[in-house]
């Protein structure tokens, strides 16, 4: 069978939320990417619809409760270090409920919103696609 991601390219999915110009980005804990900054997102499960999956992570990785979602862009990640092969569907959001909280503390060490110019480093290739999608007026 093997493990999507790894034995054969994974379909995962990310959210970039935005809030008053600022994007929330999470230090990531585990591979791919462990230590890298990134937005929240991960696998799409088999007969879940990639939207859905956005939405799914990111409230479970979050504690936020996400309305409206839009595509904002996909993505092909190759991480060499961890062997790890990806296609992503990320989208975009202002359209949520609550405050961002560490929920997963196993997965995900820090979190915050981020302005363009004050990114943390490094930071992960899907949170870079992200950002290169998102126009100055929604993230100056």
């Amino acid at each position: 069978m093997g493990k999507p991601g790894i034995d054969f390219p994974g379909l995962g999915t990310g959210l970039a939320i935005l809030r008053d110009g600022k994007l929330l980005l999470y230090k990531r804990l585990k591979a791919p990417e462990a230590g890298f900054w990134s937005i929240v997102g991960g696998k799409v499960d088999h007969m879940e619809p990639a939207a859905d999956a956005a939405i799914r992570e990111a409230e479970e990785e979050s504690g936020l409760s996400i309305g409206h979602i839009d595509l904002l862009c996909t993505t092909e990640v190759i991480v060499e270090a961890d062997r790890q092969h990806w296609i992503s569907l990320i989208y975009v959001t202002r359209d949520f409920t609550g405050e961002a909280s560490l929920v997963e503390p196993d997965k995900l060490s820090d979190f915050g919103w981020f302005g363009r110019n004050v990114l943390p480093q490094p930071l992960s290739a899907f949170a870079q696609a992200a950002i290169a999608h998102l126009s100055e007026d929604d993230f100056p």
